[in-house]
């Protein structure tokens, strides 16, 4: 049995679902989801709440209660962005490291001899203030791909902390030489 599973999920005012078969669509004031559901799983829109179910099947699979958490946490985080959207921060440390955005792309300026350029795909704005990079949009996948994507560009080192990092992220710093040949 799953725990996730079980639990009803309350739809918010201004969020209309629409489940046809085996895909479920999502509306709201930040924007558009659909996702297609695993048969595994039943979908119900009950008294203003939808329940995912187990499909009934003559044998109990140990698939049907994984994808019955799964499917829920999925249409849980599609309401929840479409209602209030996902945002993730990262931060550029080092000097002369800079962001700034051209229209919908963004633009790095990280040390190499020229400019990174990254695309906003559909539904993903950028923001930049100061040394603090902002990936905001309605899909939770999405913002963390795109800003998977954008750390790798230049990961913060661990001697100088150099390079682009998740906010709140800490890296372990490595004692340098200097430090390593004072103990010996």
């Amino acid at each position: 049995m799953s725990r996730v599973g079980k639990k009803p999920i309350l739809i918010p005012d201004g969020v209309e679902i629409k489940i046809e078969g085996q895909k479920v669509a999502v509306k709201g004031p930040k924007g558009e989801l659909s996702l297609e559901v695993s048969p595994e799983v039943k979908i119900e829109n009950r008294d203003n709440k939808i329940l995912v179910l187990p499909a009934e099947r003559k044998t109990k699979e140990k698939k049907s209660s994984a994808f019955w958490g799964l499917t829920r946490a999925l249409i849980f985080n599609a309401i929840k962005g479409v209602k209030e959207g996902y945002e993730r921060k990262l931060e550029l440390e080092g000097i002369g490291y800079r962001a700034s955005v051209d229209g919908k792309n963004l633009e790095l300026k990280v040390g190499f001899s020229h400019p990174v350029k990254i695309e906003a795909p559909e539904d993903i704005n950028f923001k930049v203030e100061k040394n603090i990079i902002m990936v905001s949009g309605p899909d939770k996948q999405k913002v963390g791909e795109i800003a998977a994507k954008i750390r790798k560009v230049k990961p913060a080192e661990p001697y100088k902390g150099k390079g682009i990092k998740y906010v709140g992220e800490v890296i372990r710093r490595k004692a340098g030489k200097k430090a390593v040949a004072t103990t010996l």
